[in-house]
């Protein structure tokens, strides 16, 4: 290859990939020092990106293009197309989705994708990009995003998730929390994007109630989803229980992570913030597999390899059912976002039990 000046990384999923994306990222700076790295994110996940070190330009592609007409449509995508066309010397795509795969083609002549293992999908991908690796399913997301190095001879070292916050941000929580009589506290996060991953209200309730008794702040926060209000309006009424969903801006809610002394909730963009932070980690798992994206350790490099009910490794503590379906990888028992009744099966004393022992020794 010729001398590398301007990467393009192609992050077309959540927020949590695309804040998984940044040891990537971080590696890459430094084995191209004077590189210029731009993104390629959904609308939706531009907030995280921001937070992202190193990065010079953010594009953006937005699924709301489908409701304009189909000339307003064609027209927002040959923008995006003329605003990447050969414009890098080197486009990392880390999924393997065709669109995403054909920005990366048009972007550079040196062109890396994830894709399919299936041949009949795949082949067409395999022509035209320049490197091609396949997801593993039995690798932590954070080291299927390194694979891009190894195909350019790049040896990372150690596997370090970092999270930043303006001052600004920091500077207000703080106030906030002041102003409240809030000094050490509890990050609980109840919410999820989807239904399926949130461990059920009686449970919640219960678990909050528990906590409640420690008599220490327990902040509950999200952000102004339908899904997150409801959450909002339905929280019992508590002396140690403080209502913060819809209360910060994403930087203003990792500054208050950054702040906490643990992370209790389920396995969302939150839950990797923490890990970043190097938190105490309390995640609770419903059909998510932990092989792939449980919280990630930076103290011990290393997560979850498999289902248990309760495993713990370096500051990570995680839940799951004690049932022969778990991990079943299932958005829901019906793989249609309805119920999952593993969460169901996860016992709010179990986890206080965890949470107790642990933060009564940081006391």
């Amino acid at each position: 290859m010729k001398q590398i000046d301007r990467i393009l990384i192609i992050i077309r999923r959540y927020n949590g990939d695309v804040l998984l994306a940044s040891p990537l990222i971080e590696s890459l700076l430094k084995q191209y020092n004077a590189s210029k790295i731009d993104l390629l994110v959904n609308d939706d996940t531009l907030g995280i990106a921001k937070t992202i070190a190193g990065i010079d330009e953010i594009h953006t592609f937005s699924y709301t293009w489908r409701k304009l007409s189909f000339s307003e449509r064609v027209k927002k995508e040959f923008t995006l197309f003329r605003s990447l066309y050969k414009k890098y010397d080197l486009s990392i795509n880390l999924t393997a989705n065709d669109r995403s795969i054909l920005y990366a083609i048009a972007a550079s002549p040196h062109a890396i994708s994830a894709v399919e293992e299936e041949n009949e999908k795949a082949w067409w991908k395999k022509i035209f990009l320049k490197q091609t690796y396949i997801f593993d399913l039995n690798k932590h997301i954070l080291s299927n995003n390194l694979t891009p190095l190894k195909l350019l001879n790049i040896e990372p070292e150690e596997i370090i998730l970092k999270v930043n916050h303006t001052k600004g941000s920091q500077e207000k929580i703080e106030q906030k929390l002041q102003e409240k009589g809030i000094e050490k506290f509890i990050i609980f996060h109840p919410s999820a994007q989807h239904e399926y991953k949130i461990y059920p209200k009686e449970h919640r309730d219960t678990l909050l109630a528990l906590l409640n008794d420690l008599k220490l702040p327990i902040i509950i926060t999200g952000a102004t989803s339908e899904l997150e209000l409801s959450i909002k309006a339905s929280l019992p009424k508590l002396e140690y229980i403080y209502d913060f969903i819809g209360e910060t801006t994403l930087d203003e809610y990792i500054a208050l992570s950054d702040l906490s002394m643990a992370y209790i909730g389920m396995d969302t963009l939150n839950m990797h913030i923490a890990s970043g932070q190097n938190k105490n980690i309390f995640a609770i798992f419903g059909p998510t597999l932990p092989q792939i994206w449980s919280p990630w350790s930076n103290e011990t490099q290393s997560y979850a390899k498999e289902s248990k009910a309760v495993q713990k490794y370096g500051n990570v503590t995680l839940f799951q059912a004690d049932m022969p379906c778990v991990a079943c990888g299932l958005a829901g028992c019906d793989d249609k976002g309805g119920k999952s009744d593993c969460l169901y099966n996860i016992d709010p004393n179990t986890i206080f039990k965890e949470v107790s022992t642990c933060l009564t020794r940081s006391l």
